[in-house]
């Protein structure tokens, strides 16, 4: 499915900090092998890794703002539209009009439009009012009022010409906000615990870690050239709240019984098309240690990850063809220069939820307010309201979530039934329904050239109907929807996982619809991709009526304490069909 190519830099990284200096290169053998430059494969294998070689991903923001902003969406190369400018957080969106049986069979220029999906980088998740507010007037002003949370803690723009891209720079940048390296073969976002520093029954605050290292490295061309993606969560929150498992690296609160608070180690995890759960390498990390360990984990990748074939260029791969054992070593010998500490793990989580939903007590004395928008879609007017809402409450500060929720944070007692009352006017739940709480979607096919089927607006009218037919359900529960294989919306780890697709409906039209995965879970004991039962699909317009009948079940035989999860895994074939 990866049809439009993602760019690509320097064959040779600048030199860089000591601790992820380049190992010497190992003998070249005669055959090309994975194109790893530690074993001194540096002629690019594929289109993508010529394009990196030839220019650095980072570099096309000059010709943006120079050639391209001023030429308009025909001057710009294509090297460059389908490539470079991910790193500066564009993709170009789907044209409007083009049904889900053509994303396969269109070519990229057939398939998108003039216009621009633009992702805005929020780092751990941290919002200031001012943030927050300029995000909602550029959506106003540039994008058609969209603007989307995402599951990693950032906002997403569509509609957005080339024309107007400086002019958003400049009012994200001049707030603190940035598109740097929001997409392309690059560290992507850091995602971090959005109660970090706040919350009263934190392990450790990981927010020094990420400013750090967005300071050192982000932007950098020494990390720029990576062989796809790499994905960073760091939490030292005890409800494990940022999918630490499906991270390519993820540092998780824990403490160790000698040293103290501060981090287990996780790498190798990642979704899409052949999903791998991330695996300790057993090593306590002290958070003065974190920005090192990251730049050497990411050196790594960098120098000895596969890229002859993009499907197999993700972190994971490595890791699972290495193990664990041998990551450590490589990572100590040659990057770190010295030993890692041996630590524990995190433990189990006591908390059910873990999107900080509701009205919770900080550690200073006030309380932070989640509230759930509809599948994380939102406006740009409605941000603003938010952001009004929250100066007038007192509280200068915000966050987004890895479930696409947001937070006002440091309300005062005396203000948060003003604030509630507020927000739920917006129709932002602060106590919203089980179905309103655990369902989140990917972009689909209204935006996205990958995907197949229409996700958002599926979601919103499949929360709609489950709270009107089952409202007494309140059972933690996700419900995950993707419109395509890649696994944006994370099926796989969902309670129920809908994976968008054309089936055939009881008239053999070939329709809109979606794969089943049952019974997936993160953040517990027993982590787990859900089941897939073999010919178990549904189109759209009978989803609502197969998820009743489905909770309908599960309530009627679970066991006490029973998760749907645990009781999906047990369930016979035909209960959940």
């Amino acid at each position: 499915m990866a049809r439009t190519p993602e760019p690509e830099a320097p064959d040779e990284p600048q030199a860089g900090a000591a601790v992820a200096a380049r190992p010497a290169a190992r003998k070249v053998t005669r055959h090309r092998g994975e194109g790893q430059w530690a074993m001194g494969h540096h002629t690019p294998l594929n289109a993508n890794e010529q394009m990196k070689k030839d220019d650095d991903g980072l570099n096309v923001r000059t010709r943006i703002e120079t050639i391209y902003s001023k030429g308009g969406f025909h001057s710009i190369d294509p090297a460059d539209l389908r490539g470079r400018m991910r790193w500066w957080g564009l993709y170009t969106q789907r044209r409007q009009g083009i049904d889900g049986g053509r994303t396969a069979i269109l070519e990229p220029h057939e398939l998108e439009d003039e216009y621009f999906m633009l992702r805005v980088r929020i780092d751990g998740g941290q919002l200031t009012v001012p943030q927050l507010r300029a995000i909602g007037e550029a959506s106003e002003q540039y994008a058609r009022g969209t603007a989307d949370v995402t599951d990693r803690q950032n906002v997403q723009f569509h509609w957005v010409r080339i024309e107007d891209v400086p002019a958003i720079w400049e009012k994200l940048e001049s707030v603190g906000l940035s598109t740097t390296e929001a997409c392309g073969d690059c560290p992507r976002v850091v995602i971090g615990s959005p109660v970090a520093g706040l919350a009263a029954d934190e392990i450790i605050d990981g927010s020094w870690a990420i400013d750090e290292i967005n300071r050192r490295y982000i932007g950098n061309p020494e990390y720029s050239n990576l062989p796809r993606k790499f994905k960073t969560a760091i939490s030292g929150s005890p409800l494990l709240d940022v999918v630490h498992e499906i991270n390519d690296i993820a540092f998780v609160g824990v403490v160790h019984p000698e040293h103290g608070p501060g981090f287990d180690l996780w790498v190798g995890g990642g979704l899409s098309t052949n999903p791998k759960l991330g695996v300790r390498l057993g090593a306590w990390v002290p958070l003065a240690d974190v920005p090192d360990v990251w730049a050497g984990v990411v050196g790594i990748f960098r120098d000895y990850g596969y890229r002859r074939l993009r499907n197999r260029a993700r972190l994971k791969f490595l890791v699972a063809d290495w193990g664990p054992a041998k990551f450590r070593q490589i990572l100590q010998d040659e990057y770190l220069k010295r030993e890692l500490t041996d630590g524990p793990g995190p433990e189990q989580p006591a908390g059910r939820w873990r999107d900080h939903v509701g009205v919770h007590p900080q550690n200073d004395g006030r309380f932070y307010v989640g509230f759930a928008p509809k599948v994380g879609r939102l406006n740009g007017k409605l941000l603003q309201q938010v952001a009004d809402l929250a100066a007038e409450h007192g509280s200068g500060r915000l966050a987004t979530t890895v479930e696409q929720k947001l937070l006002v944070l440091d309300v005062e007692q005396e203000q948060i039934d003003s604030l509630v009352a507020g927000l739920e006017a917006l129709d932002l739940r602060v106590t919203p329904s089980t179905f309103r709480r655990g369902t989140l979607a990917c972009t689909g096919i209204e935006y996205c050239k990958l995907a197949i089927v229409d996700t958002k607006d599926r979601g919103r009218t499949l929360i709609d109907e489950l709270e009107r037919r089952l409202p007494e359900f309140d059972e933690p529960l996700s419900i995950n929807i993707n419109g395509c294989p890649n696994a944006c919306a994370r099926i796989q780890t969902a309670d129920i996982g809908l994976k968008g697709q054309l089936v055939t409906d009881e008239n053999g039209r070939q329709v809109e619809g979606f794969q089943i995965h049952l019974g997936g879970s993160l953040g517990f004991e027993n982590a787990a991709f859900g089941r897939k039962i073999r010919g178990l699909k549904v189109t759209s317009a009978e989803l609502p009526d197969y998820v009743e009948r489905l909770l309908t079940r599960y309530q009627a035989d679970r066991q006490d304490g029973e998760r749907f999860a645990q009781w999906a895994v047990r369930a016979s074939e035909e209960q959940l069909s």
